[in-house]
């Protein structure tokens, strides 16, 4: 039987109880990566009127992304960074955001949460919308780094004949990041 704690309100928690759940986050925390591979495979079958998938569109930014030399933290942020489209289609980058956080560089972090806002540079001017929304952050030190992100990959990852890397290529990678100790200082800090 797996042990449980002792209380029915966390005001009632023991040391005993608390260490135990710790254990239990650390172990859960451990098939992180797993989940997240999962998770993206589900994107197969999302989001119609593209030429791609939701899978096939991240795939293939992350692919350019490694192609243009990119290194380990911005190519897992280019494959996840619209995994939460499925469950927030609305606010689906600050998802993929609070999901890579722990694990990133602040400036990964940023531009994936940004990411969404600066697309509608491409296609909200045709809806009534203001497509220059993004220059509010121009001042902001990662402005141009997610600008870079969403021309050079992220608007440019829809076209079904260019030479997509296959998910297995990018699975040692998001194992990488995704196991690293959450919020170790060598590779985040707090924003």
């Amino acid at each position: 039987m797996t042990k449980m704690v002792s209380f029915r309100q966390m005001k009632d928690g023991t040391a005993e109880d608390y260490a135990l759940l710790d254990q239990s986050e650390r172990d859960h925390a451990r098939g992180l990566p797993d989940r997240v591979l999962e998770t993206l495979l589900r994107l197969d079958h999302s989001l119609e009127g593209y030429p791609l998938s939701r899978l096939g569109h991240v795939l293939q930014t992350a692919t350019r992304a490694e192609r243009d030399g990119a290194d380990i933290e911005l190519i897992v942020a280019a494959l996840i960074h619209d995994i939460g489209d499925e469950l927030a289609p609305y606010n689906h980058a600050e998802i993929a955001a609070g999901l890579i956080r722990p694990y990133v560089r602040p400036e990964v972090t940023w531009i994936v949460e940004q990411h969404g806002l600066f697309q509608t540079y491409y296609y909200v001017h045709f809806q009534g919308g203001d497509r220059f929304m993004r220059d509010r952050y121009r001042d902001h030190p990662w402005y141009n780094a997610c600008v870079s992100f969403c021309e050079n990959w992220d608007q440019a990852s829809f076209d079904p004949d260019y030479d997509t890397l296959p998910l297995t290529h990018f699975e040692p990678l998001v194992r990488e990041v995704f196991s690293r100790p959450a919020h170790d200082p060598r590779y985040a800090t707090p924003d």
